[in-house]
């Protein structure tokens, strides 16, 4: 073991800490931890479920390391169910926080790496172990040989892990950064498992101000007793040559990105540093990208850093990109072209200097103050985020199967996620069981100003599910905030559709999406029975529009009859009349419905002029209350759903 593997393993020690309950002396040890920013200290999650059952909260506890001893309590954590009887791999990380000020206790920090690529091989763990007679410090040798789910970590069996380890770090000695975090042994075996340092990401607006103020802290180039700092102790780095990217360059390059405002989405730091690379791509798939810090951390080959003309130049397009917006990255900009003008290759300068931001990212041009309206995408004319709810055969209450479903835009729909349970989903627990991975393709695909679409497909018995007003963590009013409905076009689509469209609904859309003025069509009409033939006869501009529920009553046989004769648009009140009389709401209904339709120029109006409303229900500006129970039919054949399988999903037995 060379000196510079020691002095790494000293940094490594100071930073790490063991949680204790509160008040004085040596309580029983809850596990272990390490800090990864001031005040910030990151541990396992299911080391403090046992103490902390309900997760988050003011309870009070003790971070004791060889320099500091303080009060911390509970900030997040990545648990979904915490009345599970374990904590899933990916769910296993806690974030703690010291009380007090974030300067009241002087302390060690890991180095976290920007890269969220798993590490496989050779590393050491860290931790406390219980006495006697005293807690102990433990650094064990241990090799990562696979991977499990997204951020699962294996350990190879042969590896001896002592009580308390868990929630402490794992150390690369080669690149001198933290890679994952000690979950747990395995029972009664060598070995375990950890969770790797990329899950941090799922914390999703905390890991973007926890890693602002990690960069903060290393870019002030902090020094242990010893005088050693992480980035100087930094191995598996370029050789010499200021065409190379350093550890230093990093980490000032890291220091100025958290200084500016964070980036919209993660799109936009996709293409940036997509440009940035020549359009090279990174291999294998794209992580979650929160802030500028990840996209730099797709400019390796393995552990190497690219050229520092390729850093250089994703720097100078977050430049352009922050400065069009309004902000203000001078001291990025004097940074950069400092560094670049100790770059040897003077001939390959404009590589960087003549970088330009790419068009779909320039400012859109002033509106008059105006509301855009988005057109909803055809085929190859935007992306498109499909859930597909498929009813278990079988069962006495409505349960479903659900998938995740990505179409980029090029008319290629891809499988992101299924349903991985036995018996399926209930519909009040749809929205916890798709938050996690529907909400991770949302934040991974939503643009600035143009968040990702999201269509549901359901059978005609469910076009009543409120899908609008869902959220990630509750259902609630259109009244309340953080509702898709508000923040996205939302529309329903008829699962029975599946696979090629027939013909009457392909020529019926084809005839409707060419008309520029549409009428509400209020159906089922007072006082006549309504038939296939009133429906297939129905002029092209005319939008079925009903004040009753699609799923049942007259409602159902109304929407039923609409899709075989090939209609593809309708609007209905979800939670209106199921009587066939009519009071007079519905005239309020159906007269409001036709100014809606009366303002499109086109039928890819429509879902965006109704988000619109649901906007501004949210933002309680009145005047538009009749359209929070309004749901929106949009089934465009050119986009077929994916075909069923040809296994029917049965309940088990």
């Amino acid at each position: 073991m060379s000196e510079r593997y020691d002095r790494l393993q000293e940094l490594a020690r100071a930073a790490t800490v063991h949680l204790l309950p509160a008040g004085g002396g040596d309580g029983p040890l809850w596990g272990s931890g390490f800090f990864v920013a001031p005040g910030w200290v990151l541990t396992a999650a299911h080391v403090l479920r046992p103490h902390l059952p309900d997760g988050p909260c003011d309870t009070v506890f003790r971070v004791r390391g060889e320099d500091v001893e303080a009060e911390a309590r509970l900030a997040h954590w990545l648990v979904g169910d915490a009345r599970a009887a374990k904590v899933p791999l990916e769910e296993d990380l806690a974030l703690v926080r010291l009380t007090g000020g974030a300067d009241e206790h002087q302390h060690e920090c890991v180095w976290l790496a920007d890269r969220a690529v798993r590490h496989s091989g050779a590393l050491k763990a860290c931790g406390y172990f219980p006495g006697p007679p005293e807690t102990h410090f433990r650094l064990v040798d241990a090799e990562i040989n696979g991977h499990e789910d997204t951020h699962g970590l294996i350990i190879k069996p042969d590896i001896d892990f002592p009580s308390g380890v868990s929630g402490g770090p794992l150390l690369d000695p080669e690149t001198g950064a933290v890679v994952g975090v000690v979950k747990s042994r395995r029972r009664q075996q060598d070995g375990g498992k950890a969770v790797a340092i990329s899950a941090l990401r799922r914390f999703g607006e905390t890991y973007r101000e926890v890693l602002a103020a990690h960069d903060r802290w290393h870019g002030d180039e902090p020094s242990s007793a010893a005088g050693d700092n992480w980035i100087d102790l930094q191995g598996g780095g370029p050789g010499p040559g200021a065409e190379q990217w350093t550890p230093a360059d990093r980490r000032e390059a890291l220091r100025l990105l958290a200084e500016l405002p964070p980036p919209p989405d993660a799109p936009t730091v996709e293409l940036l540093a997509a440009k940035a690379r020549s359009h090279n791509r990174w291999p294998g798939s794209t992580p979650e990208l929160l802030t500028w810090r990840d996209g730099a951390g797709l400019l390796y080959e393995g552990t190497r850093p690219l050229e520092a003309l390729t850093f250089l130049r994703y720097l100078k397009y977050v430049e352009l990109y922050v400065r069009s917006r309004g902000g203000d990255p001078g001291d990025l900009a004097r940074w950069s072209e400092r560094r670049l003008r100790k770059e040897p290759r003077r001939a390959m300068h404009d590589f960087v200097r003549d970088a330009v931001l790419p068009e779909e990212l320039r400012p859109a041009p002033a509106h008059g103050g105006g509301r855009i309206v988005i057109p909803y995408p055809g085929p190859g004319e935007g992306p498109t985020a499909v859930v597909l709810l498929d009813p278990v055969i079988g069962t006495e209450t409505a349960r479903f199967f659900w998938q995740i479903w990505y179409d980029g835009g090029d008319g290629e729909p891809e499988l992101y996620e299924t349903d991985g349970s036995v018996h399926g989903c209930a519909p009040d627990a749809l929205v916890q069981a798709l938050r996690g991975p529907l909400g991770r393709l949302l934040r991974a695909r939503d643009q600035e100003g143009r968040p990702v679409p999201l269509e549901v497909a359901l059978p005609v018995e469910y076009f009543d599910t409120a899908v609008h007003r869902w959220r990630f963590d509750d259902i609630a009013q259109l009244t309340d905030g953080g509702h898709l409905g508000a923040r996205r076009r939302v529309v329903l689509r008829a699962l029975e559709r599946r696979g090629d469209p027939d013909k009457l609904w392909a020529e019926r859309w084809r005839s409707t999406s060419a008309e520029r003025r549409f009428t509400g069509w209020r159906t089922p009409a007072q006082g006549v029975l309504p038939t296939a033939r009133v429906y297939r006869e129905a002029a092209h501009d005319r939008i079925p529009v009903m004040c009753r529920p699609a799923g049942h009553g007259p409602g159902r046989t109304a929407m039923r009859l609409a899709l075989e004769s090939g209609h593809g648009v309708a609007l209905w009140h979800i939670e209106g009349h199921s009587t066939r009389a009519c009071a007079e709401p519905c005239d309020v209904l159906h007269a409001k419905a036709q100014e809606l339709l009366g303002t499109l120029g086109s039928l890819a109006e429509l879902p965006d002029r109704l988000r619109h409303l649901r906007q501004d229900i949210s933002e309680r500006r009145t005047g538009n209350g009749w359209a929070e129970p309004m749901a929106l039919l949009y089934d465009d054949p050119r986009r077929p759903l994916p075909a069923e399988e040809a296994e029917t999903l049965d309940a088990p037995l």
